[in-house]
């Protein structure tokens, strides 16, 4: 059934959009001599709709990237009404203030955006009193460091000369999986510089954490250039569902 309120031309262009995002994808392995099943594709869905969402699951996709909690927590909802027998997973990919841990941990499948000691403080300890009162199922939460390429505080992330000891801190967590890194190329940056900073930093965590191997990097206008440099996921929005509203906090 339809999703109500997606007319057959937003959904005939959701699905050409998806199509050319994936073959941008395969291109992009290809030229890097990786197999396409290496690479992961996140639809970030940050302010469209609920029935949107049901629409991209029809087609196939499963993980999707929220960033704003109340709003993530709503379209999860949403979706189990709209896609009953679907089991999406949710990744929050934006930045997170300490005090709305309690709002994602009940439905987050992984948070991607731990950047400092006090976050991940709070976000174990919200994932562990959450499953004690039953609002998760799971007693650990999968998490990504998020990792500042020029050391800048306005963007978010982790600078290099405190990557591995906040992961340190994370890997002790009991409430929390080190799953990897994400990371954003800065704005105005050389792309390749950029991605390849990133790939060393992500080598670096692994050396010391084995089992994080994930590395989320790469968005709509880059995700070739982060695949060339060992991205295992893309978070792609613009491409996808095209040009979105902008909201307030």
């Amino acid at each position: 059934m339809q999703p109500k309120n997606v007319s057959e031309d937003r959904r005939a262009d959701l699905e050409r959009r998806l199509a050319e995002v994936r073959g941008r994808i395969s291109a992009a392995c290809a030229a890097a001599g990786r197999d396409p099943s290496e690479v992961s594709l996140l639809a970030v869905t940050k302010t469209i709709p609920a029935a949107d969402v049901a629409v991209l699951i029809d087609l196939g996709l499963d993980a999707f990237g929220e960033n704003r909690a109340q709003e993530a927590a709503a379209k999860a909802g949403e979706i189990i009404v709209l896609r009953p027998a679907a089991v999406p997973r949710w990744h929050f990919v934006g930045n997170l203030q300490r005090n709305k841990a309690r709002v994602v941990v009940p439905w987050v499948t992984r948070l991607e955006t731990v950047d400092s000691v006090r976050l991940a403080d709070a976000v174990d300890a919200a994932t562990r009193r959450s499953h004690d009162e039953g609002l998760r199922a799971k007693p650990v939460l999968p998490v990504l460091i998020q990792y500042s390429v020029d050391g800048d505080p306005a963007r978010g992330g982790v600078p290099d000369d405190a990557l591995l000891e906040l992961a340190s801190h994370v890997a002790g967590l009991p409430g929390l999986e080190l799953q990897g890194l994400l990371a954003v190329a800065p704005l105005g940056s050389d792309p390749e510089e950029a991605f390849a900073a990133i790939a060393a930093a992500a080598a670096r965590l692994r050396a010391e954490h084995p089992a994080a191997t994930e590395l989320s990097a790469g968005m709509s206008g880059d995700m070739d250039v982060a695949i060339r440099h060992g991205s295992t996921v893309v978070r792609v929005g613009t491409a996808l569902v095209g040009e979105r509203a902008i909201t307030s906090r």
